[in-house]
């Protein structure tokens, strides 16, 4: 109706370096620090619209990248409400950050800093929106705010002292309460080992290319899919060889704060000769090469938390005890 003030509709980007850190601008004219962003205009969508406020800003030439958070603020002295659409822009790479410049004569400062820096420099409303949107960012998840304030059933940014007292008082409606609930993110690997006894690890063509793994990836439990099944399947498309895993060795729990905890099921290859071996046929878009190593040469190529998975897992097979349950690797 055009006698009712319609929504002001903004969009505001996370733009984060490899380092971490978050870029804040702050512009004379306007009291307060701020995240890149700005009002839609026209017909924009809010991807649109963060676009072009980055290339016209800042020369940077990005697309939004995923959704994070929406925040919508009551109405103000204007009369109208606001909603901000917060994406996810980066993390740029060092070439793409020391070309950020902005438009001459404009005299808006550009500074990356650490995330709680960045918090703690920009104004309390905005602060609260980019915590809740790096934790969405953190977590694969979503955050739903009001006012910048998380609230009941956002999947991400809620706190989590809250989130218990919301569930103890019997407030949330069942559609909230699996949407705050925490997620975790499920794996299933196999452990081959050669007649020799030497370890079966591959080289993921994506991530850290430095650090080698064990056959296998990531359940899809959206599709029904269960660990054991999930093992053959990634084996088959990793290395071309369609092997049923034997038994379970262990179980994998891994956190980081913040993040989804990671659950990794560990199945027995058994022992592959040469002539199995031999058929091996990368899939290149997931695996740069594969080797067969010693216990011994393991520190160097996997990380930590995985040794110990596989030496459990070793003893595991050796003993015929099991399944395991570790923590870190850590019975």
């Amino acid at each position: 109706m055009p006698d009712r003030p319609s929504p002001l509709v903004a969009a505001a980007g996370v733009v984060l370096d490899t380092r971490g850190r978050v870029l804040v601008l702050t512009t004379p004219g306007r009291s307060e620090p701020e995240l890149p962003g700005g009002a839609v205009e026209g017909a924009e969508t809010p991807e649109e619209g963060l676009a072009r406020t980055l290339r016209q800003g800042l020369g940077l030439a990005r697309r939004a990248g995923r959704l994070l958070a929406v925040d919508s603020r009551p109405p103000g002295p204007t009369g109208r409400s606001l909603i901000v659409h917060v994406h996810l822009v980066g993390p740029l790479p060092p070439p793409e950050v020391a070309a950020i410049s902005v438009p001459d004569g404009e005299g808006t400062e550009t500074r990356w800093l650490p995330p709680e820096a960045a918090c703690a420099l920009l104004p309390a409303p905005v602060a609260s929106r980019l915590r809740a949107a790096l934790a969405a960012l953190h977590a694969g998840s979503f955050a739903h705010l009001v006012d910048g304030v998380p609230q009941p059933g956002s999947p991400a940014g809620l706190d989590p002292a809250r989130r218990i007292a919301l569930e103890h008082s019997g407030t949330l409606d069942p559609a909230g309460h699996r949407a705050s609930r925490p997620k975790a993110v499920t794996a299933a690997s196999v452990l081959f080992t050669g007649s020799d006894g030497r370890i079966l690890l591959v080289q993921p063509a994506y991530g850290r290319s430095d650090r080698w793994n064990l056959p296998g990836g990531g359940i899809d439990s959206d599709l029904g899919e269960i660990p054991r099944a999930a093992a053959r399947r990634e084996v088959h498309e990793e290395l071309g060889l369609d092997l049923a895993p034997g038994r379970l060795l262990a179980v994998n729990w891994a956190h980081k704060p913040g993040r989804p905890a990671r659950i990794r099921f560990l199945y027995d290859g058994g022992v592959l000769d040469a002539s199995v071996l031999a058929r091996i046929r990368l899939d290149r878009t997931e695996l740069l090469q594969w080797r067969t190593v010693t216990p011994a040469e393991l520190p160097g190529l996997v990380k930590p938390a995985l040794r110990r998975q596989i030496t459990a897992c070793l003893t595991a097979r050796a003993t015929g005890a099991g399944p395991l349950e570790l923590h870190a690797g850590r019975p």
